[in-house]
């Protein structure tokens, strides 16, 4: 155990040795500059960002487009497709966390799977376009979570099984 601990001199001498300059002075003025490359914006020809989002069996196609904030699902305004608040406030969480409420408006179509799951692929399929339409969006939706596919689905049911994992009911006699 005593060899694990090290001194900060052991430290810098073994990032010299890798060619990794180190330095503690707090007087050095000069800073590193970083470049990032962003890629570039996926836009088609009518000026739209297109993505796919998944939730459990639900699959979303997902149109944006610069607008006033109007969200369509399959025809329908949000307001009629997803008539429970939390469903509708789903849907506004990546524009939120990319500070874009109302300045994006959004086409879906969503097959499958119940109107949670849809709402959550549909969710899933703004927030890839956001990346797609405004790259430098993706830091604060990743760390918003809303970059992650949902992977959670329903276990299938098992032969010998009333359902995935429950027994049929046992009779004594």
């Amino acid at each position: 155990m005593a060899d694990e601990i090290r001194s900060l001199e052991d430290l810098k001498a073994g990032m010299a040795d890798a060619g990794v300059e180190a330095s503690t002075d707090a007087g050095d003025d000069v800073a590193e500059v970083v470049e990032v490359v962003l890629p570039d914006p996926k836009i088609d020809d009518l000026g739209r960002a297109y993505a796919t989002g998944k939730r459990k069996d639900a699959v979303a196609r997902v149109w944006i487009k610069p607008g006033s904030g109007k969200i369509t699902i399959n025809g329908r305004e949000q307001e009629t497709y997803f008539a429970r608040p939390v469903l509708r406030m789903m849907l506004q969480q990546p524009f939120e966390a990319a500070e874009r409420k109302d300045q994006y408006d959004v086409i879906a179509t969503a097959k499958g799977g119940g109107l949670s799951g849809q709402a959550g692929a549909v969710r899933h399929g703004i927030s890839k376009a956001l990346v797609f339409y405004e790259p430098a969006l993706r830091p604060p939706l990743k760390k918003g979570g809303f970059l992650t596919r949902d992977s959670r689905v329903v276990e299938r049911k098992k032969y010998g099984r009333a359902k995935a994992r429950r027994s049929f009911q046992f009779s004594k006699r």
